[in-house]
Parts: C-alpha cells; structure tokens; sequence
C-alpha cells in the first residue's frame, strides 16, 4: 500500500463556501478527470489524499482521502454512476468529473486538454474520512502544516513546502495520515 496527496486548484476550499463540484467525496469516493497522473499509479489499496487550494489569509488542510477500491473507464463509469455525469447545476456551476457523454465522446462542457489521457483510470474508492463541519476544518487548518512538515521531515510554512503540488507516500505514512483525520473528524 502506498499513498498520493495532492493539492486542488486556488479557490478549491470547501470551509470558504466552494463546493465540492467534482464528487471527490460524495456517497461513493470517486476521482474522474483530474490529477490523472496519480489516477495512473495508484493501484488498488491505495490512498489518495486532498488538500484544499489555496485562499488567501487562509491556512490550507488535508479536506480527506479516501482508499481506491476500483479503476475504470471514464464509459464504464457514465453508465454506473449518472449523479457525477458533467452537467450544469441550477445555480449555473458545473458539477460532475465524468467527462464523456454516452458515446464515449468527449463531453461538451469539459474544456481541458489532453483527453485522451484524462479518460482512463477513473477512481472508485471507499473509506473515506473527510473533515467536513467548520470545527473539523478549523482543527484541520491548524494541524495540516505541522503534521505534514513531521510526515514528511520538512520544515515550512505553507503546505507547497511540504508536499509540492502532489506527493508519494509511504504505508506508514498512509496510516499514520488515516489515524489523525480519523482524530480530527471525531
């Protein structure tokens, strides 16, 4: 078993009112279209970790992770899971991370490059552990930089100094990151 944390886009802070477009962590954990390098080398077991983007005078903290279970065609998953199929919500935001329409064709509202490479390898996880209410985040935010210079025997201030924009991580580390969210959602 080994590890991936990476951090999301500026602004991708759900203690600051950005939602959860991309059903990282919904009903089934699942991660479609971004950071398809991580989607490549995870393998099953696995874990995968995420950071909020940055937001400034805002301290970033591990949002959560969960363990992958499955990886599958971006085909395979519009059929199994409709709710995260690419479409614009009432409010006019774009939710979804399945980015082919029922062809298999690139979906018209995903304006990235590179689909062929952002198609394969879809994540379907289990066992997830988020910090979700605001005492959760506050906790988080104020533990995230000290725990991840300690996992990983840095010595920063921001979690760029740490981890860069994504990092491997060791099983111990898996367990040891599995335990202090686990900790902290309590």
């Amino acid at each position: 078993m080994k590890g991936y944390i990476y951090t999301m886009y500026e602004g991708a802070d759900p203690g600051h009112g950005w939602d959860l477009n991309d059903p990282i962590f919904g009903d089934v954990p699942t991660l479609g279209a971004c950071v398809p390098n991580i989607r490549r080398a995870v393998e099953i077991g696995d874990y995968i970790f995420v950071v909020s983007g940055r937001v400034r005078n805002e301290k970033q903290f591990v949002v959560g992770g969960f363990r992958v279970d499955e990886k599958i065609s971006a085909l395979a998953a519009f059929k199994r899971f409709p709710v995260n199929r690419l479409r614009v919500s009432e409010d006019g935001t774009l939710q979804g991370n399945i980015i082919v329409n029922s062809r298999g064709e690139h979906h018209a509202l995903d304006n990235h490059d590179n689909f062929a490479a952002r198609i394969q390898n879809y994540i379907v996880g289990g066992d997830p552990v988020v910090l979700e209410t605001p005492t959760q985040q506050r906790a988080g935010r104020e533990e995230t930089i000290p725990f991840l210079n300690h996992l990983f025997g840095r010595e920063g201030e921001r979690v760029f100094d740490a981890i860069g924009r994504h990092r491997k991580m060791t099983e111990p580390q898996v367990k040891q990151t599995i335990d202090w969210l686990r900790d902290l959602a309590e």
